[in-house]
């Protein structure tokens, strides 16, 4: 894919949404919210918030997924989720999944009580180290590692610090404008 670089494809932090550790799920979700309200023209909405430390490094990042896995402690007791959850789940597995650990029997209208005592220190992971891409990576390389990692977004580097986020909806755009360009 020619010589198009992550860095010209990524938004910077400074366009992305970035909430404290110390904030409460709710209080994340309503920032999202905002973001979205003033999204750059052209660009898709934020689906997910950077999650920072006091010194407003990125320690992790939330995405609308793991929001509701966040109103569901029990995910939790289910061995790594990530690693079953490509392999195409039977209807069956995921009913027995849902009634052997007891999930969502609690009423959704807890979820307000839920969201405003759960703080992000506690839900967000570190980034795993197929999340991060150097900056000055040709896009056809982050493709592949979107692919391979089945990520939605990749934490742009540069020197080993968080710079910016590409994510799955800009690369999309990007290769479906290419497609319709060519002459075929």
């Amino acid at each position: 894919m020619d010589k198009m670089r992550v860095k010209d494809l990524m938004l910077p932090l400074d366009q992305y949404i970035c909430v404290s550790e110390n904030e409460t799920l709710a209080n994340a979700v309503a920032e999202l919210e905002a973001a979205q309200s003033k999204v750059v023209p052209g660009r898709h909405p934020h689906r997910a918030v950077l999650v920072c430390d006091a010194d407003g490094n990125v320690i992790g990042k939330l995405s609308q997924l793991d929001f509701l896995r966040a109103l569901e402690p029990k995910y939790s007791e289910i061995s790594d989720l990530k690693k079953v959850s490509g392999f195409g789940l039977s209807a069956e597995f995921m009913k027995s999944t849902m009634d052997e650990y007891d999930l969502w029997k609690t009423p959704l209208e807890d979820l307000c009580r839920k969201a405003a005592t759960v703080k992000l220190s506690s839900i967000v992971a570190a980034p795993l180290e197929g999340e991060f891409i150097d900056q000055e990576a040709t896009l056809d390389k982050a493709v592949h590692q979107m692919i391979m990692g089945h990520h939605q977004s990749l934490l742009a580097t540069s020197k080993d610090r968080i710079v910016g986020i590409l994510r799955l909806t800009d690369v999309f755009k990007e290769i479906g404008n290419r497609v319709k360009a060519c002459k075929i």
